[in-house]
């Protein structure tokens, strides 16, 4: 099983809460991160079975933010999928899709399913890489959290591989890599009123490529060229 971490923000229910705590020991994930959650009694665990060490571990946190610490990639969940290409923020990779995708990779994951009712907000879906779902029936689309989790982890477990994959760029790399992208909109005086839709399509493309450190090198070597010669004038040495 690959490196992942389970955020669940703002949980309502503290048997869905349980509930994935058993599943994650199905799989072999053991890293729980609550952001906010309903209070955790007997209900909590009774669900939980085999998974009560998990569900005692859990760390409590009050942000996202603190939630995706140490994490290399934010993989968004949910059961809301917007139709066009202009839409980013709700622009999906299915479930099995992204699993192939990373399957064998070692850097850490945090797969990140939010509140019951109303998902995560936009601002905690902007923050995210990849946004994935569970393709289900159109009348009713949306899967109980405990149940999106189960499947999301046996996907993942199910297209494990040890084939060693070409070493990613890392966290820091990657937010060096928006940040010069963000220059570079400057540099060519990139409409204001679009600069968030287009940053936050950016880091989708990112977060779906998943680009190793040489693809991050070439890519920020080509921005930081970019940005000299319509800034200064300069071009390639």
């Amino acid at each position: 099983m690959i490196d992942v971490r389970i955020v669940l923000v703002g949980p309502k229910f503290e048997g869905n809460v349980g509930a994935v705590a058993r599943s994650m020991s199905n799989f072999g994930v053991s890293e729980l991160y609550l952001v906010d959650p309903c209070p955790l009694g007997d209900d909590a665990l009774r669900r939980s079975k085999h998974g009560s060490e998990i569900l005692g571990n859990a760390k409590t946190v009050g942000s996202l933010e603190e939630a995706l610490d140490g994490c290399f990639l934010a993989v968004a969940t949910s059961g809301i999928v917007s139709q066009g290409d202009r839409n980013y923020a709700r622009l999906p990779v299915s479930v099995r899709e992204f699993a192939e995708h990373v399957s064998g990779y070692e850097e850490k994951i945090a797969l990140i399913f939010g509140r019951e009712d109303i998902g995560l907000y936009q601002d905690e879906l902007n923050r995210c890489d990849v946004l994935i779902h569970v393709p289900s029936d159109e009348s009713n689309p949306i899967l109980n959290l405990s149940h999106a989790a189960t499947i999301v982890m046996y996907e993942l477990f199910r297209t494990c591989d040890p084939t060693r994959r070409c070493e990613p760029a890392d966290r820091r790399e990657k937010e060096f890599m928006f940040s010069f992208f963000e220059n570079l909109m400057d540099a060519v005086d990139y409409p204001e009123a679009r600069r968030g839709d287009t940053s936050v399509m950016f880091r989708r493309m990112m977060g779906r490529s998943i680009p190793t450190k040489y693809e991050y090198n070439t890519i920020m070597g080509i921005f930081g060229d970019a940005v000299k010669i319509i800034k200064y004038g300069k071009g390639w040495e």
